[in-house]
């Protein structure tokens, strides 16, 4: 505020200089939708590493694509996944903690903390050290036989007055929680468990193979936050993966509309899987299949093929064929870490780790024929590997001729979107009017030329390179009238070189005249 003057003298006021720094968002969080061995139902996990998945959600499964997609994710050099765990008639493990009462009040019945046969594998110890020799306390010790994890619940009570109410205890545990009934509240006996090491006594496996119903079309799954929907729990992911889930090792027609539908609804980019069953060997089948049988053609997704034969340590290390997306997600982690969005994630950079072979040899002349129907081919080239080679989105057919033609810039505008959407958000309720639209110019423009001076738009000056407006011919009166405030972004994207000529002349000798 403005300082009243009192006395004759020197005042001093700081004055904010309105600069407001936009930071840009992560680039590479993936999110990954599928079963998997154990961990939380329909809630968004993130994780930083495959030995983080390992102890949360169980490892490797031979039931569960996702697993080995994740594995494949971070080999290829992913930083951060975000894991939605879905199942189908899965059930929870139940363990009785026996008391000396009469019946029906003689046990406390505790519950594996999520579905699955993991639960089956807990070991649940009673006994009564406690810190008084009151009668309702007794401690509980909980073994996950398989990780090693142990947990140790001291001095609980049966007493649900009591601040250790055991019910109340246990919600806070990785592995067992009290049971309740129909009306929700904790069903517990009149006296404690006595001491004993509890075993399994009623359990259900794994339950079915994953259906569209599970993931996007059961109903009211986005008004819930179930299924694909629990990502709305999540601030942020910037990649999908749903690996096949079906026996068949596909993926519903219809979870891969809803899926590329609530990829442009949050701004992220949706990576496919090929349908093994399709003649891909065959270019005439190829070419019927995209042209008819993909479920959508979002500029916001991208397809690749073939699919990949990587290792399988479940079965004795044996090369089997996996849905490429995991390591595809993780080579455009690797290559946004490495150079920025704006690189395509593709090319000789672009090789994937973990992947000796592939299901199909591709020559160039069908590669050249899928690259026209928007389909990204991976590649094998001598001392190099296996790479990307393709960077098109679904937009990405020749006949289209879109301006989404290539993921790297599709990426980088939502990657645009996103950070300027997150950090104009003090501009709400400010006062509509020069002063502001000047701060708007300010700060969007600070954040745009960082990013030309990274190199990650085209022309020689930030003129060329991208604008920003923010005016009186941009915000009406009308506009001022309704409250709305119009900022006008464009840049120029880098595209990828997709086609190199080099061309050759033999220089003829001098001749003389």
């Amino acid at each position: 505020m403005p300082v009243s003057p009192t006395y004759p003298g020197v005042y001093i006021e700081e004055i904010p200089s309105g600069v407001r720094t936009i930071t840009g968002v992560a680039t590479s969080i993936t999110a990954f939708v599928g079963r998997a061995l154990r961990g939380p139902v329909e809630d968004p996990i993130t994780i930083n590493s495959y030995g983080e998945y390992e102890r949360v959600f169980g490892g490797l499964w031979l039931e569960s694509a996702m697993s080995y997609a994740v594995r494949d994710f971070f080999q290829n050099g992913g930083g951060q996944a975000v894991i939605v765990r879905l199942h189908r008639n899965a059930t929870t493990a139940e363990y009785d903690l026996l008391t000396d009462a009469a019946s029906p009040n003689n046990k406390l019945t505790l519950l594996a903390a999520n579905p699955g046969s993991w639960g089956t594998k807990l070991s649940i110890t009673v006994d009564h050290t406690t810190k008084t020799s009151a009668a309702d306390l007794f401690n509980v010790v909980v073994t996950d036989t398989i990780s090693g994890a142990i947990e140790k619940h001291l001095n609980v009570s049966i007493l649900t007055t009591d601040p250790r109410f055991v019910g109340r205890v246990l919600e806070t545990s990785s592995l067992v929680r009290g049971k309740k009934n129909s009306g929700g509240a904790f069903i517990v006996p009149n006296v404690r468990p006595k001491k004993a090491t509890t075993t399994i006594v009623a359990a259900n496996l794994d339950g079915a193979a994953l259906t569209a119903t599970e993931i996007a079309t059961g109903s009211n799954l986005e008004d819930n936050k179930r299924g694909l929907y629990a990502l709305a729990k999540t601030d942020l992911f910037n990649m999908l993966c749903i690996p096949p889930y079906l026996a068949n090792e596909y993926v519903n027609d219809s979870v891969i509309t809803a899926a590329a539908t609530y990829c442009e609804k949050r701004r992220a980019f949706y990576i496919l899987d090929p349908k093994p069953k399709i003649d891909w060997s065959n270019t005439a089948a190829v070419k019927t299949a995209i042209s008819t049988g993909l479920a959508t053609s979002s500029k916001n997704a991208a397809i690749f093929f073939p699919r990949i034969q990587v290792s399988n340590p479940l079965h004795d290390n044996q090369l089997e064929e996996f849905a490429p997306c995991g390591a595809i997600a993780g080579v455009f982690a690797r290559t946004d870490a490495e150079r920025g969005i704006w690189k395509a994630p593709a090319g000789m950079d672009a090789t994937l780790n973990g992947v000796p072979e592939l299901a199909i040899s591709l020559i160039d002349k069908e590669i050249g024929d899928l690259n026209q129907l928007g389909v990204n081919c991976l590649k094998f080239f001598p001392f190099v590997g296996r790479v990307v080679w393709g960077s098109r989105t679904l937009q990405g057919k020749d006949i289209l001729a879109s301006e989404w033609k290539y993921i790297p810039v599709r990426r980088m505008a939502l990657y645009i979107e996103e950070s300027l959407f997150r950090g104009t958000q003090w501009v709400v309720f400010e006062p509509n009017d020069e002063p502001l639209w000047a701060q708007i110019r300010l700060n969007v423009g600070a954040f745009m030329n960082t990013l030309f001076r990274q190199g990650a738009f085209q022309g020689a000056s930030p003129r060329e390179a991208y604008f920003v407006r923010c005016d009186k011919e941009t915000t009406t009166q009308d506009d001022i009238n309704r409250g709305v405030v119009n900022i006008l972004v464009g840049f120029a994207p880098l595209k990828p070189a997709e086609f190199v000529f080099i061309k050759l002349q033999q220089i003829a000798g001098q001749i003389q005249v």
